[in-house]
């Protein structure tokens, strides 16, 4: 059976829809948190970086991130799949050699992505929709790594996708959440979001407005990068 790790670095932060994908192939996986210590990573298939409270430019705080940054160039390396979201998508981005920085202002809610016209062409997005309204939730930015290809873009950020290669991904929107994935994120960062002047009630209830209508979307997307795994 075909193995996914997924680096953690919050509890509510978990695979949601991508487990979902994953377990609809027969694609096992665990979690590993290098921000707990560094576990014994075994044997793996794909690599999945979740999202997370940190920055990248913050590694000489939080040394995990450099190991994390260390794992994805081995992935690369070595031709496997990876997938990473929202800081993982940061993690990437910096380990092809892109630059990560502070958003102008933070971009969080139920915005708006569109396509790029190198979308239409990819694996995993070419039959989404040209614009669709996903949870977007980030402080900082990256810009587009050399020699990857632009897939997505809101109205704050002109990367929000991007694909490296043939199976390096790069989601800085949060297309994995689930009801009590949302939930739970708003509870533990709350402050945070009254900072921003975002209602956590607010973002709670708009989550039941989208997330259904997300569902194709997650499938076509994780379901995509699972079979990237499996070598289907």
């Amino acid at each position: 059976m075909a193995q996914v790790i997924a680096l953690q670095h919050f509890g509510c932060e978990t695979l949601g829809a991508i487990a979902d994908a994953l377990r609809r192939r027969a694609i096992d996986w665990r979690y590993v948190s290098f921000a707990r210590g560094h576990p014994a990573v075994g044997e793996w298939d794909g690599l999945v970086v979740l999202g997370g409270p940190y920055s990248v430019y913050s590694s000489g705080q939080y040394p995990f991130l450099r190991q994390e940054i260390d794992l994805i160039r081995q992935a690369l390396a070595l031709g496997k799949p990876v997938l990473g979201i929202c800081l993982g998508s940061q993690l990437l981005a910096a380990a092809l050699g892109a630059m990560v920085r502070p958003a102008a202002t933070p971009e969080i809610g139920w915005l708006a992505v569109r396509l790029e016209p190198a979308a239409r062409a990819d694996r995993l997005f070419r039959n989404l929709p040209a614009s669709f309204v996903t949870c977007v939730w980030h402080g900082d930015v990256f810009d587009l790594p050399p020699d990857a290809v632009s897939l997505a873009r809101s109205e704050m950020t002109a990367c929000q996708a991007f694909r490296h290669g043939t199976n390096a991904y790069g989601l800085l929107f949060h297309l994995e959440m689930k009801a009590e994935m949302v939930a739970a994120c708003v509870r533990a960062f709350e402050p945070r979001l009254r900072q921003a002047g975002i209602d956590p009630a607010h973002c709670v209830g708009e989550a039941a407005d989208h997330l259904r209508s997300l569902l194709p979307v997650a499938e076509a997307v994780f379901g995509g990068w699972a079979e990237l795994v499996t070598g289907r």
